[in-house]
């Protein structure tokens, strides 16, 4: 699925304006926008055009319908209705609307790869248009607060979209027999990786949920209190050659682990490994965004479903960690590591001791359904649609990924999946009763 949206109602909360200049927020679209552009940049046409999945979408897709996002929610209610703003093309409201039900009528999304047309050449002219005239709107001294919500909003909502740029893009090479890379990029480090520890958390209330100073989405919100009971906490998430002992202990196999969905889900599919793992002879490999290269058994286990996550913490004997309990740890570990970077777009090995790479590396998978919290209210009109629609069959994961655009995740943020989805940076840190 594509990963949350959200809009804000015209009647914005304050906190969400608080600190938000125009300056600081042009310089934050123009940022983003090149960034997104700047992902495209190692690609052909032909790159940009597959689409591997009915889950994936083609980075052909991304790129329009994030300048549709900010053509559909700020050009034309604040500046078409002064006559200021020409619609690129008509065609674009439902070939690049995703799943806004109140907007309109939107192209079924597991057909996206057949949009040969528009081309990639005319998608690139439509978001030159659209950054036009978003920019001259943000500089003409009529932009209210409302419209500065929704274009931070569309900022932030087009960095998930890079990250589906590229978890979409590199499903999609995998399916080439010839694996190839999306770009030359550093090898993983060869660092040891550091002993598995644990933390043990006291009990009590603790506070959940979005600061009401800065950014963020309903599905944060409101910031509540939740009893814990005491909880210990791995250090580190998962390495490969640790679950690569689950697999030699027939871990596919054995039925005892798995939860009775995950379980047809092997059977199903004849699941033998993660996704992208390769086995040639007696060696495992692993297709990345660098290739096929041999498996770092130090590297974290990545491509991981919520299955494999709860089946690989029942055969250590420990559980997933409840995202409240996540939350709790996570503000011991505020170091950040590991966000979208061109030059390496790989986890990193957790060498260091402490509670490490709880912000960044890979989204970590928690125990805890997608559902709304106490009080929550999702925003009005449109932006009903956004992420309250979601809350059903879904598992939360915590932290962030490296591809992640840093600056984009924080504490509080509820990033969600069905049980059977793997192509996202996810793994599992491990946790138990104290």
């Amino acid at each position: 699925m594509d990963l949350p949206e959200t809009i804000v109602p015209q009647e914005l909360a304050s906190s969400d304006m608080e600190g938000l200049s125009i300056q600081s927020l042009l310089e934050a679209f123009k940022a983003t926008r090149q960034t997104s552009l700047d992902l495209a940049t190692p690609l052909s046409a032909e790159d940009c055009q597959i689409q591997s999945m009915p889950d994936a979408s083609p980075v052909k897709w991304h790129l329009a319908h994030t300048s549709w996002f900010f053509e559909t929610f700020v050009l034309k209610k604040f500046v078409q209705k002064n006559g200021e703003y020409r619609v690129f093309n008509t065609h674009f409201d439902a070939l690049f609307n995703s799943y806004y039900n109140a907007i309109g009528e939107q192209f079924s999304r597991p057909e996206r790869g057949v949009l040969s047309r528009p081309s990639l050449s005319e998608v690139i002219s439509y978001r030159q248009h659209i950054d036009q005239f978003l920019a001259d709107f943000l500089l003409s001294g009529n932009c209210p607060d409302s419209a500065l919500g929704l274009i931070s909003i569309g900022v932030q909502h087009e960095k998930q979209h890079q990250e589906l740029i590229l978890t979409d893009l590199l499903h999609g090479l995998s399916q080439n027999p010839i694996s190839p890379a999306y770009r030359e990029m550093a090898r993983i480090e060869s660092a040891e990786i550091a002993p598995l520890e644990w933390f043990d958390f006291s009990g009590g209330l603790t506070d959940v949920g979005a600061s009401p100073d800065g950014f963020s989405y309903d599905n944060e919100r409101p910031r509540h209190k939740h009893y814990l009971h005491p909880f210990r906490l791995a250090s580190r998430t998962v390495s490969n050659g640790e679950y690569l002992e689950f697999i030699q202990d027939e871990g596919y196999r054995r039925s005892e682990f798995w939860l009775s969905d995950g379980w047809v889900w092997v059977l199903e599919g004849q699941k033998e490994a993660p996704l992208y793992w390769q086995k040639q002879e007696n060696n495992w490999q692993q297709f990345s965004l660098a290739g096929l290269q041999k498996l770092n058994l130090n590297q974290p286990a990545c491509h991981l479903n919520y299955y494999e996550a709860s089946a690989f913490a029942a055969w250590a004997g420990k559980r997933l960690p409840t995202e409240f309990e996540w939350e709790r740890a996570s503000h011991t570990a505020s170091e950040r590591v590991n966000y979208l970077d061109l030059n390496k777009l790989q986890p990193s090995v957790a060498a260091e001791s402490g509670l490490t790479q709880m912000f960044g590396n890979i989204w970590e998978w928690t125990a805890s359904s997608y559902l709304g919290y106490p009080g929550f209210k999702p925003f009005e009109g449109d932006a009903g649609e956004y992420n309250g629609k979601f809350m059903s069959s879904q598992f939360v994961l915590r932290g962030g990924s490296c591809v992640s655009p840093d600056d984009h995740v924080r504490a509080s943020y509820r990033n969600f999946f069905y049980p059977h989805q793997s192509w996202q940076f996810s793994g599992v840190r491990l946790a138990s009763d104290a």
